[in-house]
């Protein structure tokens, strides 16, 4: 999840929901202020496993792997996409209950998708700032407030499949300031600290209103929202599409026929295929567990 966040037209909301984790993830980030001890208790458990993984992939994004992404972003593009077409009929079928019949909810497939078009539109139009410097001493109040404003925006983006948090930090003129502060951090420059604690409290702030909202729209209006999540996945692919316009470091063009790689597309279609099985058989052995806890 980390590491499609940290690139500008991905999403690590998608990923959660390519792997079926999605809606334990909302509820997880719901339940961490629940009143009930035993389910703030599964929270923090599932939340500290997904958040440790998380934090490895943006400390190695940040590092050097946001620099393999530049240099072969075409085949990351392409390896997205795959991921992106492969796991949409996967997630129809297994959603199919709450999307048949109810049609009239297609409206907000068309809503979910303008809203990544127009975000991602934004983006690679170079209609951002140009960064800031976020060291110690060399940022103001003001600026203070904007990173944390920014920090909503984006860890609420990251949490939605289709809407890529990086690329709404790209949209603010962020992108490039978090990211170097961040490895300014790994690499013990302290002076950045005080901004990663506002960034970091931006972030809890966007989580504790997004979330709210999110899981609701599941529980109350599934069809609705599912309809919506669908529709932000097939915006993602012209986020993802233009994704190489929106690299701050070295802009590529939009991705063509030309750049697109067939086999980082199938690739991606095989570890979809891949999680999708493991995740049945996972599935498989939690009910035969249930149903022999049952039977005793």
């Amino acid at each position: 999840m980390a590491l499609a966040d940290s690139v500008p037209g991905v999403s690590g909301g998608t990923i959660a929901f390519l792997m079926g984790i999605y809606d334990e993830f909302i509820n997880s980030l719901n339940n961490i202020v629940s009143k009930d001890k035993e389910k703030r208790k599964a929270a923090v458990f599932f939340l500290i496993k997904l958040g440790s993984g998380w934090i490895i992939g943006m400390a190695l994004a940040s590092i050097i792997i946001n620099k393999i992404f530049e240099t072969y972003i075409y085949n990351i593009s392409s390896l997205f996409i795959g991921f992106v077409l492969f796991a949409m009929p996967i997630i129809i079928m297994e959603e199919k209950e709450c999307l048949k019949g109810k049609y009239y909810n297609v409206v907000f497939s068309v809503l979910g998708a303008a809203l990544v078009a127009l975000i991602a539109y934004f983006s690679a139009s170079g209609i951002m700032g140009q960064g800031a410097d976020l060291s110690w001493g060399n940022f103001g109040f003001g600026m203070g407030i904007y990173l944390f404003v920014g920090a909503m925006c984006a860890i609420s983006a990251m949490v939605l499949p289709g809407i890529s948090g990086s690329t709404l930090l790209l949209v603010f003129g962020l992108y490039q300031a978090v990211m170097s502060a961040i490895s300014g951090f790994l690499h013990l420059d302290f002076s950045y600290v005080p901004a990663l604690f506002i960034f970091g409290f931006g972030m809890i702030a966007g989580v504790l209103t997004i979330v709210k909202v999110l899981r609701y729209g599941l529980v109350k209006k599934r069809s609705a929202m599912m309809y919506f999540i669908l529709g932000m996945m097939i915006g993602s692919l012209y986020a993802i599409v233009m994704g190489p316009a929106s690299l701050k470091d070295n802009p590529q063009p939009p991705m063509t026929f030309e750049t697109f790689n067939i086999w980082f597309f199938i690739i991606g279609g095989v570890v979809i295929f891949g999680l999708q099985f493991l995740k049945t058989m996972l599935d498989g052995k939690k009910a035969d567990k249930e149903a022999v806890k049952e039977a005793k």
